[in-house]
């Protein structure tokens, strides 16, 4: 294996495992949202925002390609010590964003449901929902400091 190959799996790995992560997420809130429509339809903007907001995951493992992809090391010139530190950044990210989606979404489900039911929740849901998010945040800037290492 080389040391680009390292590096590459390691970015592969973060946009995927954050994609599938924020895939279950909204999936979790959009399976909440068409159950609280059968009670509550005129709430539908608010189950989109729920709905939607595990997503932003995925934006992370993808913005995280491109932090490390401007550091200008991804050519055949990368050293071992760069490809690894790009390939934990990657691991750390693309887990960090799996899970915390998959969490998110399955707070704003519950939110839904509260809304779906007539309890004006709409506020403290989307409160309680950033609290996952901040260690996809996290995972996200501790990528950024990486790249600046490299």
């Amino acid at each position: 294996m080389t040391p680009i190959l390292l590096a590459y799996i390691g970015i592969g790995i973060m946009i995927a495992l954050s994609g599938i992560g924020s895939a279950y997420g909204v999936s979790i809130g959009g399976n909440a949202s068409i159950g609280a429509m059968k009670k509550n339809s005129e709430a539908f903007g608010n189950y989109l925002v729920l709905s939607a907001l595990p997503g932003t995951q995925g934006l992370y493992g993808f913005m995280g390609y491109f932090i490390l992809s401007g550091t200008g090391v991804l050519t055949e010139a990368i050293t071992w010590v760069q490809a690894s530190a790009i390939f934990g950044a990657g691991i750390a990210l693309g887990l960090v964003a799996l899970l915390s989606a998959i969490r998110q979404g399955q707070v704003c489900a519950n939110g839904i449901a509260g809304i779906g039911a007539g309890h004006d929740v709409f506020g403290s849901t989307l409160i309680l929902a950033v609290f996952p998010e901040l260690y996809a945040i996290l995972a996200f800037a501790a990528t950024f400091i990486i790249s600046g290492t490299l």
